[in-house]
């Protein structure tokens, strides 16, 4: 499971003596444990490693959007910062899947429920992330689902 897997690297981190490794691992466990105290009231993924990508893919997608504004803010200090904690963060995702297999999945579900026009993209949406969130980029996702409905 991937919560174990940050957990030894941390520790592993900690070991060497690796600074930034070891405050990213920490960064990732406080995420995931809030994300744990959020799920006790809501609804919850089921599998465990379902709710660790999407709490890592949000970490992810605050850091890229982070590295824009401090490159154009002129802090390039600030954004080597962080894309080092993306490329860490990055470690423990699951390996995404290729445009390519995601527009024949698109196409498959597309086929599957008879979608025609872009009315339908909420069903499709709903269906891809169901059954494919941990192994996509689901922004990316939305603009191939739109397109393939267009």
């Amino acid at each position: 499971m991937i919560r174990e897997r940050i957990q030894a690297a941390q520790i592993e981190a900690m070991k060497a003596r690796d600074a930034q490794k070891t405050a990213t691992a920490r960064l990732m466990m406080a995420a995931i444990k809030n994300r744990d105290i959020e799920a006790r009231t809501g609804k919850s993924p089921a599998d465990d490693d379902t709710l660790v990508v999407e709490v890592l893919q949000k970490m992810v997608k605050q850091r890229r959007e982070s590295i824009e504004m401090f490159t154009k803010g002129g802090r390039p200090e600030l954004a080597d910062a962080e894309a080092a904690e993306v490329t860490v963060i990055e470690s423990f995702l699951p390996q995404q899947l290729s445009d390519a297999e995601t527009t024949a999945l698109i196409e498959g579900i597309k086929a599957e429920i008879g979608a025609a026009s872009v009315k339908d993209m909420g069903r499709v949406m709903a269906l891809l992330k169901e059954r494919h969130a941990t192994s996509l980029d689901m922004s990316k996702a939305s603009a191939l689902v739109k397109a393939a409905l267009s």
